[in-house]
């Protein structure tokens, strides 16, 4: 394998620029001389970077094996410190000619920058205090073929930090912090609902229809079947058969697919928790809501404040909760429930700014407009917008009391929606005569009207119960949480458009 290694690596030589030439022909030298690190397959670790730096003291003199990336490197003479970075932070070795030989030493000096290696050694302090592993042997595990960012300028190239995430997540420490949240808040999501009596099924993500939400969908061919399939816009028609089926309490934590504009708070694929619970209602869902987020931002940050968007925001219980009508007529002075016909609504929507083109001119979707273009933006602490118009609600309970809204809220947090939620429509005629509105739109060329799910209103018509479901966005909680202002900063690996 040595010897392949070596012809291999001759012929990518005539394009490298000299400083990573250099490094190829280390890893030439080692290769020829039956040394090839990445025919290692195994390094046996029993302690990690933190575990030293923490402990300290109490582990002084014991002998420790580490593993992990070269990130420093300070020598002079026959003695080096160097700096190693594995998945709980960085400790420092020292390392010297006398301790583990002439010749090792002479090869530990042509080490670069990025490195893999694992050491064997005892824990001590330096003169300086500084917790440290005293080498005895070392291993090279990696060899780094590319140059990582000057220690103190980093990566700051935001294109390129999306692009490159395994770079980003080696020099940027707050990167791997938000990702680290990210993944101990969905566990917490999970936990919270588990221990709720709530069941964690999985649904397809390839479709034959396109339904759950109001979005343009993205569209894909199955070849086998010769059909063109949907990539989920929502987990909601398939969670809402499991409650007709007597699972009662359900959630998925999934990755949702939308074909829309990308912005700092969209990105086409995205992860929802959707769940839904039997014999309750939007009130319901509300509690459980405020209850799940104010108490992960106390567990895993240990206070109810966090700052984002340049703004201190108190996720501590207790709220606001005000109808999509009280909170038009608080900001924009209209009262929308004096209203009834529906050229009145526009033309008021009009007097106030609200761009009504476009859009069927219907009571309805006048007040929902005037909130959605001149109010969300005025929302910046936690505020459930309650009781939206049945004109935008193709699938949730109509209101008992005020026919033309729905049992409806969303969240809104500094100006961005969080969470939507009903009290679900189990009614299947009324379901079907909704969903036929949705496909006239669509006719009209509404690429994100709902389209007609003859099986979801069969399901309906063997008896759903009242019903309470909730969608949350875990990107913009895990925003929220990590006082991120872009989504692309809590997604792995977001969605880019190819370099040229």
């Amino acid at each position: 394998m040595a010897e392949n290694t070596v012809n291999n690596l001759e012929n990518e030589l005539q394009d490298l620029s000299e400083v990573l030439r250099v490094r190829r022909d280390k890893l030439s030298e080692l290769c020829e001389a039956g040394m090839d690190p990445f025919e290692i397959t195994k390094y046996d670790r029993d302690t990690f970077a933190t575990d030293v730096t923490d402990n300290c003291d109490a582990l002084e003199g014991k002998e420790v094996s580490v593993a992990g990336r070269i990130i420093a490197y300070r020598g002079k003479g026959k003695v080096a410190f160097v700096d190693i970075l594995d998945r709980s932070g960085k400790v420092q070795l020292y390392v010297k000619n006398d301790d583990i030989g002439e010749e090792n030493f002479a090869r530990f000096k042509k080490l670069d920058i990025g490195d893999i290696i694992g050491v064997k050694g005892f824990v001590f302090r330096t003169r300086m205090g500084e917790p440290s592993i005293h080498a005895r042997e070392y291993t090279l595990l990696s060899k780094s073929l590319q140059i990582l960012p000057e220690k103190y300028h980093g990566l700051k190239d935001t294109d390129l930090r999306y692009r490159q995430r395994y770079v980003d997540l080696i020099v940027n420490r707050d990167v791997r912090r938000t990702f680290e949240l990210r993944s101990r808040f969905i566990s917490y999501v999970r936990r919270f609902l588990d221990n709720r009596g709530y069941m964690e099924v999985e649904t397809p993500v390839l479709n034959t229809i396109s339904g759950g939400a109001t979005a343009r969908p993205f569209i894909t061919h199955h070849n086998a079947l010769d059909i063109d399939m949907y990539m989920r816009i929502a987990t909601e028609l398939h969670l809402k058969r499991l409650i007709v089926g007597g699972l009662e309490k359900v959630y998925e934590i999934g990755r949702i697919f939308r074909n829309e504009g990308m912005d700092t708070r969209h990105n086409p694929e995205f992860t929802t928790v959707e769940l839904y619970e039997a014999y309750t209602d939007f009130e319901g869902m509300m509690d459980l809501f405020e209850e799940l987020l104010s108490s992960a931002a106390k567990e895993l940050l240990g206070d109810y404040k966090v700052t984002w968007q340049g703004q201190e925001i108190d996720l501590a219980p207790g709220w606001q909760r005000l109808t999509m009508a009280d909170a038009v007529k608080t900001y924009l002075g209209v009262d929308f429930m004096a209203i009834e016909d529906d050229a009145e609504a526009v033309a008021a929507a009009k007097s106030v700014g609200v761009d009504m083109d476009g859009v069927e001119p219907t009571w309805g979707n006048a007040l929902y407009e005037c909130f959605d273009q001149k109010v969300e933006e005025k929302l910046i602490q936690p505020t459930f917008i309650t009781m939206h118009p049945v004109d935008v609600s193709p699938l949730a309970k109509r209101s008992a009391k005020y026919p033309r809204l729905t049992e409806r809220f969303e969240l809104f947090i500094c100006r961005s929606e969080m969470g939507n939620a009903f009290s679900e429509l189990n009614d299947p005629i009324d379901q079907k005569q909704r969903f036929k509105k949705q496909v006239e739109l669509r006719e009209k060329g509404d690429e994100e009207a709902g389209m007609m799910d003859d099986d979801f209103i069969n399901a309906l018509e063997y008896g759903m119960p009242p019903t309470g479901g909730l969608g949350i966005g875990i990107d913009r909680c895990v925003m929220l949480l990590t006082g991120n202002d872009s989504i692309r900063d809590v997604i792995l690996f977001p969605t880019m458009k190819p370099e040229k």
